[in-house]
């Protein structure tokens, strides 16, 4: 009997089960939410996702100016299956340079097309099926790459008075069957960094457990993303693992590029550093997924990095500029935890990001609705103070948290005290 057209229009058709139970970016959906009623007129500050606005933070010049010049020249063709060797070689001096990390542009730095290849080729090359992956909430998207590898998650969630960075006492329970860290810092959501006393701590539980395996089992890896390193403001200091233990080079994995230190998110250079044979395993996986970054972009980037003065200029203004930002928030957040107002807010730190609270359960709106859960919080927020924030629990934190990521990369300095106002007026018609 044959299946007519209809019937075939109705029918659902399976997948596998991991694609069935994949969840999409919680964060991309809230931001379609939002420009649909931005599209609709509506006057929205969005605060939500983690990337610039180019027409106020734009490419370098000089960056720019090299793109154009390469694809000028036809560098449009396959690149090598670990990255253009100028640019691992220009990514090995930048390290040493700028981090004091030693890493040789012939076999322990990889070029991909951003972060998120790198992310997923090191979940990939570490990580086997039924594996314990820890990682700390809010982070981003670690439930999602665990999914994907069928790994088990084993989620601890970071508090507010550890400035929400995972410390060794959390981690500690679970070391013994652990087969990945995964750990970020600068973090995002949170824009807070390790303390090296704090990153010091849970690098030697690794290596002390890792004696403990010897030769025979693998390892506990470290997943180390440093993304935002070149974004940290007055005294904080960015720290790595194999800076501060040297032994660590051989069980971390950095996951590191250009998209934030330079406002670059879409030209898609990412790196990674790590032993050989992990980084020839990653070489591979890059490889059959061909998630390369594009070779003009390559050549452009290695030409950018060796500008020293050309990369010093650029951060320096842009750095001012985020820094701005993101302190302008802090104060007038401060003001209203001041005025009585039930927020809170974490003193910046690095990357574009300001750690924020409405602790507004139980409250009434002025026709008398009790906002009861975060969701309602969000709603409220977007809806009468016109302001679109991220709540931690699209990290991975609990349902219960009241705090929430404010990303500046598409603010105007000259927008926040009508931001800040406008949040005042919407919590003053709150009663408890």
């Amino acid at each position: 009997m044959k299946t007519t057209l209809a019937e075939t229009k109705t029918r659902e058709l399976k997948v596998s089960e991991m694609a069935e139970n994949l969840i999409g970016s919680e964060i991309l959906k809230l931001s379609g939410e939002i420009n649909e009623k931005i599209r609709n007129g509506e006057k929205i500050f969005n605060f939500t996702v983690g990337d610039f606005n180019p027409k106020i933070f734009p490419l370098p010049d000089e960056l720019k100016k090299e793109i154009i010049a390469a694809y000028t020249d036809n560098q449009t063709n396959y690149p090598p299956s670990d990255g253009m060797l100028s640019l691992r070689q220009a990514v090995s001096k930048f390290l040493a340079e700028r981090l004091g990390l030693n890493y040789s542009h012939k076999d322990e730095i990889l070029i991909a097309g951003g972060a998120r290849p790198i992310i997923y080729a090191a979940y990939r090359a570490l990580v086997d099926p039924g594996d314990y992956v820890l990682y700390p909430a809010p982070s981003w998207n670690n439930n999602h790459y665990i999914h994907l590898t069928a790994a088990k998650p084993i989620m601890v969630e970071a508090l507010p008075e550890n400035n929400f960075m995972p410390t060794a006492d959390d981690i500690l329970p679970h070391m013994d069957k652990l087969n990945l860290i995964s750990l970020c810092s600068p973090q995002n959501p949170t824009g807070t960094v390790f303390t090296k006393e704090g990153l010091s701590a849970i690098c030697k539980l690794i290596i002390q457990e890792n004696k403990r395996r010897g030769d025979k089992k693998k390892p506990v890896y470290l997943l180390y993303d440093q993304v935002y390193n070149q974004l940290t403001f007055g005294d904080v200091k960015h720290f790595n693992p194999v800076t501060l233990f040297p032994e660590m080079k051989e069980y971390t994995v950095f996951v590191d590029g250009i998209s934030k230190s330079l406002a670059a998110t879409g030209v898609r250079v990412g790196w990674s550093m790590g032993n050989k044979k992990v980084i020839d395993k990653m070489k591979s996986i890059i490889g059959h997924v061909g998630a390369w970054a594009p070779k003009a972009e390559q050549v452009a980037t290695a030409k950018f990095l060796e500008n020293h003065a050309a990369v010093d200029k650029y951060m320096d203004a842009f750095k001012q500029k985020i820094w701005k930002r993101l302190n302008g928030f802090y104060k007038g957040f401060t003001e209203l935890k001041k005025e009585g107002y039930r927020v809170n807010v974490i003193a910046p730190q690095a990357a574009i990001y300001l750690t924020v609270q409405f602790d507004l359960k139980g409250m009434k709106t002025p026709d008398g609705t009790v906002l009861n859960n975060m969701e309602s919080i969000t709603k409220y927020i977007l809806n009468e103070a016109k302001v679109a924030l991220v709540p931690f629990y699209a990290f991975g934190a609990s349902n219960e948290s009241t705090w929430y990521r404010l990303s500046v990369g598409t603010a105007l300095a000259k927008n926040i005290p009508e931001v800040i106002t406008q949040l005042r007026n919407a919590l003053q018609q709150l009663k408890a």
